[in-house]
């Protein structure tokens, strides 16, 4: 199935039968991708009595227990509540899915402490695309090793503000990051990027939201795509998430 869809003055086509998920699987028994120290991810069968949910084990269906930290375990996308002291769920915030998206791959900066931190320096490229809804922010090195990846404890990239105050300026209003966090891992909890984003808590901005733990493979270009985020229903700050890119194809 295709679609046409117009930005800035140009016409694009998509298939929606080529969408490839940038999210990152969770597998029962796996180990990561994890962070900061969260419980792992679990599903296990339920048991009662002579009854158990495992086909596996002899039960007539698959019927799961599952844990998870939206948060701690894979791919999440997260809203304003997640630093509010307000009441702000992601499913009441995130009320459209597709979006217009530039993917762009970064190496971060190594600071004089040896934090690697992504600076507005490093996506300078996106204001001449500006003003658009989504970026899809990849560093580098992207070793496939992020799907399992144990975060904590690791002080992984994050963003300085100023990248931060260069998205809002661009009209960014869903940021995507294969990063456990837009912050730093310890930071006392200032969280100043995320607050920056959301203009918390001198204006809340309810109509976004931030995505972490993404993992974009190297086979996907940087540039221009259509975006499909999904949630799944959970009246919580964050939910696991399932993001979809579609290539753009222009049309004359």
């Amino acid at each position: 199935m295709y679609i046409t869809l117009s930005h800035k003055g140009k016409k694009f086509r998509a298939d929606l039968a080529n969408g490839r998920s940038i999210s990152t699987p969770l597998i029962p028994g796996a180990t990561g991708p994890n962070c900061f120290y969260a419980p792992l991810f679990e599903a296990s069968p339920v048991r009662m009595g002579n009854f158990v949910g495992s086909t596996t084990e002899g039960g007539p269906v698959n019927f799961f227990n599952v844990r998870i930290n939206p948060h701690g375990n894979g791919t999440h996308t997260e809203c304003v509540g997640h630093i509010a002291k307000e009441k702000f769920t992601v499913r009441q915030c995130l009320q459209s899915y597709h979006f217009v998206a530039h993917l762009i791959s970064v190496w971060p900066e190594k600071s004089d402490n040896g934090d690697r931190i992504i600076f507005a320096s490093s996506l300078e490229s996106l204001k001449e695309y500006a003003p658009f809804e989504a970026a899809i922010v990849r560093t580098m090195p992207n070793h496939t090793d992020k799907l399992a990846r144990l975060y904590s404890g690791t002080n992984p990239p994050y963003f300085d503000v100023s990248a931060i105050h260069l998205l809002n300026d661009c009209g960014i209003k869903h940021l995507i990051t294969d990063l456990p966090s837009v912050d730093r891992e310890e930071d006392g909890g200032k969280l100043t990027a995320h607050k920056t984003f959301w203009h918390y808590p001198e204006n809340p901005q309810t109509d976004k939201t931030i995505t972490e733990l993404a993992y974009i493979p190297d086979e996907i270009p940087d540039g221009l795509y259509l975006l499909n985020i999904q949630i799944a229903a959970f009246e919580l700050d964050a939910s696991p998430s399932n993001i979809v890119l579609f290539e753009l194809e222009e049309k004359d």
